[in-house]
């Protein structure tokens, strides 16, 4: 189900303020089993009561642990920096009244405001397990102004239950410049501003590194590597409506306030189900009326549910034949045009955030059949996705599955009722 958060979103200059919202790739609308308390698809990042964002103020350089262990115990937060078995440098942090601080990460532990897991492509299995997740328990933290416009900046890293970030000895760190120390996290924090917003004219940006500090470096040569990229100084961390954070395991996508204010609403797509549905399209085989399921029982085929033939893009009812012995398993002759292609249920996308405009459903990704806006599914079919540790892909957004075929998505053709 939808909260009411999800359902209607409110406009940006109302009370309470909302910086934006993270939605994550790969669900269409909620977890497969369900939203539950910091565990869920969608997080929407809120003005708090009161403000617990924080800044750098002293640097300590430490030659033993346990005067190491005396600062970071203070009830501060800091961020420590091992050089050596002898060289700590602890940057402590103090109060920042101006800043709000979300932390993101695989931890269930208090600090963490949004747990993100591992997405597993194609979402439905959710019981699938991951033994070894790739994504940091503290993997980045997202600081907003208090004030208008409510910038929000990302870094990489978030502040553990002892208030700290612990960089050791085999994490990429180093000492600038200016002089202050800065490093990258294991697996790292990648961002990519797409270019020109996210509107159906945008183009895909760069993906870059976001370090602990907030600097912006090219990509390791691969995800883990212990040399940093180059500094590339006229890129900034500040996210834009339409920014993907990938933490290695899981992709975010960044809406603003006013963003989300643009985009269709959940009850708009339903609206846009309902009218396909009144136009009662047939399968010009069997005759038969097709209708895509409602929005709550999205994972379940219905016998009335449209199919399609992802080569060509006509839509049928499910039906036994046209298998072909020299073919692939899933491949099917479409009786209307004779193209052999996969032939799969169709989805309606059903989270809103996805969408970059208010267009009608006619366009289907391949293979997993997802049915979107034509400007979104080109949009998302150009957008390359970090998959591993140092491979891109464009993806689904409704179910993070690899896009295959030419045009990585399909117009659907569908027969209205003969009567």
């Amino acid at each position: 189900m939808f909260s009411p958060s999800q359902e209607e979103h409110c406009a940006p200059n109302k009370e309470p303020v909302k910086y934006g919202e993270l939605v994550v790739l790969g669900y269409n609308g909620c977890l497969p089993n369900g939203d539950r308390g910091r565990r869920k698809s969608r997080f929407a990042l809120y003005k708090r009561p009161k403000s617990n964002g924080v800044r750098a103020s002293s640097v300590h350089v430490i030659s033993t642990p346990q005067a190491s262990k005396a600062i970071t115990s203070r009830g501060q937060h800091s961020i420590s920096y091992t050089l050596s078995r002898n060289q700590t440098v602890v940057v402590e942090y103090t109060h920042d009244k101006d800043t709000d601080m979300f932390q993101i990460g695989r931890s269930t532990e208090s600090p963490i405001d949004f747990v993100v897991t591992d997405t597993i492509s194609g979402n439905q299995n959710d019981e699938t397990q991951i033994t070894q997740s790739t994504i940091s328990r503290f993997a980045c933290r997202i600081v907003c102004d208090r004030n208008p416009p409510y910038t929000a900046r990302i870094f990489a890293a978030g502040f553990d239950s002892s208030k700290n970030i612990f960089l050791g000895e085999k994490a990429a760190k180093w000492k600038n410049p200016d002089g202050h120390m800065d490093g990258l996290t294991t697996n790292g924090v990648l961002v990519m501003h797409p270019k020109g917003g996210f509107t159906e004219e945008s183009k895909p940006g760069v993906w870059r590194e976001i370090s602990v500090c907030g600097d912006v470096y090219t990509l390791r040569e691969t995800r883990s590597a212990q040399q940093r990229g180059k500094l590339v100084e006229n890129e900034t961390n500040i996210l834009q409506d339409g920014s993907l954070v990938d933490l290695c395991g899981a992709t975010l996508l960044w809406r603003t306030a006013d963003g989300l204010f643009h985009t269709p609403t959940q009850k708009h797509i339903e609206a846009l189900r309902q009218e396909i549905n009144a136009a009662r399209p047939q399968c010009p085989v069997g005759l038969n009326t097709l209708a895509f399921p409602s929005i709550n029982r999205k994972d379940v085929v219905e016998e009335k549910q449209p199919w399609a033939y992802l080569t060509c893009g006509h839509v049928h009812g499910y039906h036994n034949w046209g298998h072909r012995s020299d073919a692939d398993v899933n491949e099917r002759e479409c009786p209307m045009c004779r193209t052999i292609g996969p032939y799969v249920p169709l989805w309606l996308g059903c989270e809103a955030g996805f969408y970059v405009d208010a267009g009608p459903p006619t366009h289907a990704f391949s293979p997993c059949g997802h049915v979107c806006s034509e400007k979104s599914a080109k949009y998302w079919s150009q957008i390359p996705l970090p998959h591993g540790t140092h491979a891109f892909h464009a993806a689904c957004p409704f179910c993070a599955t690899q896009l295959t075929g030419e045009e990585s998505c399909v117009k659907l053709i569908f027969q209205g009722p003969i009567d």
